[in-house]
């Protein structure tokens, strides 16, 4: 079974994000960039699917510049066997990306798709889904537990109730949610292997795919401060507070 996991490259999660003077966007110029936090996950699980013997072949897609590339090697040394960069100096919407994915999906023809539920930067949580309907394949999103088994998934997501399971056929889409597992530590004996492992570059109009934006952004600015808290005499005071300041009761 071949696996397609597409990653993202994002503002490192340690690093405190800085709105542009401008207004136009995040200011990335000199800040520490790696893999999207879920799609870590995304690998993670391929690499466990496989090592079950589930999985022969793990392929590792990223979409952007050629600094993803870095992105792609991460995945690599984790365990994926080969790489595909489409290199594209636009920025990529989720629809955009999703289209992508599909044309990729019809030359690779995987039976399984795992990616993140969501990337950190624009929290969108909308090409998993975009991509199935695309490809009119089943999905399971926000996976916490995956099992792979008679030419079908079973999948375990965190809803509001509880759990639900779902049984899909394959092929089928699978986005991570955080606790399907826990990404190993990527070695450096590992990071010197993925130097010479494959990894090819297309372009979006190789695959036949218009990535002009759909949306404009038409400002970017910080949330407002959090005021300081203060003390109260009392529930009835705490009540006022809520009701005449807070306006959340009523």
């Amino acid at each position: 079974m071949k696996v397609l996991v597409p990653v993202k490259r994002v503002v490192d999660y340690n690093v405190k994000v800085r709105v542009k003077a401008d207004g136009t966007g995040v200011d990335i110029a000199n800040v520490k960039m790696s893999m999207n936090p879920f799609d870590e996950i995304a690998v993670e699980e391929a690499m466990r699917l496989r090592e079950a013997g589930t999985v022969t072949e793990i392929v590792a897609v990223s979409l952007g510049p050629t600094a993803c590339q870095e992105t792609l090697r991460t995945a690599l040394a984790m365990g994926a066997d080969r790489a595909i960069l489409v290199e594209t100096g636009v920025e990529l919407q989720p629809l955009a990306v999703a289209k992508c994915l599909k044309a990729l999906v019809a030359r690779e023809s995987p039976q399984l798709v795992i990616l993140g539920k969501q990337a950190i930067d624009d929290d969108s949580n909308q090409t998993g889904q975009m991509l199935a309907a695309l490809l009119g394949w089943p999905q399971g999103t926000f996976a916490s537990k995956v099992k792979i088994a008679g030419g079908g998934a079973e999948v375990i997501r965190e809803i509001d109730g509880g759990l639900e399971t779902l049984s899909l056929q394959l092929p089928a889409i699978i986005t991570t949610d955080l606790r399907l597992n826990e990404p190993r530590y990527v070695t450096l004996p590992n990071i010197m292997k993925a130097k010479k492992k494959p990894l090819d570059t297309v372009k979006p109009e190789d695959l036949g795919v218009d990535v002009t934006p759909r949306l404009a952004t038409l400002k970017v600015e910080e949330p407002p401060k959090r005021k300081a808290g203060a003390r109260v005499a009392d529930v009835n005071e705490l009540v006022q507070k809520l009701r005449n300041e807070a306006k959340v009761i009523s």
